[in-house]
């Protein structure tokens, strides 16, 4: 039987801190969690560090919220077009910003290949 769970937080979170967060609960994982975790581990595409960094830049550097900044690195697009489905219509984002967002991810995405 399990207990229920207290929420302490609500809070955008990559799925590589998902992954990271279920892998690290001290007891047995019920059949969602089960699920959550295999997705996780499946579709990661950082460890949950880098993923965490990544954020906290795109949102200091590029002045994005967290939710969009989160949306982003679990996607990790590769082309600008790409990068602009994650900003609304009225919010435009000059072409030379996106190309600096699309750098500092290929930077991410070089370090996870070495």
């Amino acid at each position: 039987m399990f207990l229920p769970l207290k929420k302490i937080e609500n809070k955008p979170i990559t799925i590589p801190e998902v992954k990271e967060v279920l892998e690290n609960l001290d007891r047995e994982l019920n059949q969602l969690q089960r699920r959550t975790l295999e997705y996780a581990m499946a579709f990661s595409k950082l460890d949950s560090g880098k993923a965490k960094e990544l954020c906290l830049k795109l949102v200091n550097s590029f002045e994005i919220d967290l939710r969009t900044a989160v949306q982003i690195v679990n996607c990790m697009p590769e082309s600008v077009e790409e990068l602009r489905v994650f900003f609304p219509r009225h919010r435009l984002i000059e072409p030379e910003k996106l190309q600096e967002m699309l750098k500092l991810l290929d930077e991410y995405r070089k370090k996870k290949e070495k």
